[in-house]
């Protein structure tokens, strides 16, 4: 499995969810591409610095930068068709970004032959980074902070692939069909992780 081809799925559905969450707030056209830019390549750079890949190396992929643009676009032209799903077509857009970059996050890692822990942390941040990054722009509590399985699914994904567990590109797929799944289920079900709830003093 090409890890250049998970970039351009990841770009595509994060440049969409970005779009999208920045017209639900009601941002401005510039705010609008700027939102599906960040979105898109958020992740990249938070799992640059983590593996010590400088970060002028995002500027290097003029054809993801294109193909983020051309997706921003389309979704501004079929807003109206895309508005009334966002519930489901936001998070179907972010599940598949999420899973895309964790196992392209998980692959590159492995590639630079970093070590288990790091393969881990690669595929949670390249996965969620850019949607964190969205979500605090955008005013939100990020995803990843909160009680909803979400991460968690790309963790697992750079465990598997950290591990040496799957490796051919037919297991990669199904892996990344998988993550994909299993987010939406997430989603769909309202799983959620325990809560510590601090008790509030009465005085």
């Amino acid at each position: 499995m090409s890890w250049e081809l998970l970039s351009i799925i990841g770009t595509i559905a994060f440049a969409i969810s970005g779009a999208l969450v920045a017209m639900e707030e009601e941002y401005d056209l510039f705010g609008i591409y700027l939102l599906g830019f960040v979105t898109a390549f958020g992740g990249g750079a938070v799992r640059n610095i983590l593996l010590g890949i400088p970060l002028s190396q995002l500027w290097h992929q003029d054809r993801l930068f294109l193909i983020a643009f051309i997706s921003i676009s389309l979704t501004c032209v079929f807003h109206q068709s895309l508005m009334p799903h966002w519930n489901k077509w936001g998070n179907i857009f972010d599940a598949i970004g999420l899973s895309a970059f964790a196992v392209q996050g998980a692959l590159k890692a492995v590639d630079m032959d970093a070590p288990l822990l790091a393969v881990i942390f690669a595929a949670i941040l390249t996965g969620s980074g850019g949607g964190i990054v969205r979500d605090v722009l955008a005013g939100r509590k990020p995803i990843l902070l909160q009680s909803e399985i979400y991460a968690i699914w790309a963790g697992i994904a750079g465990l598997l692939i950290g591990t040496g567990l799957l490796t051919t590109n037919v297991q990669l797929w199904i892996l990344f069909i998988a993550v994909t799944g299993l987010r939406m289920l997430s989603y769909l079900n309202n799983w959620h992780l325990p809560v510590i709830r601090m008790q509030k003093s009465s005085e």
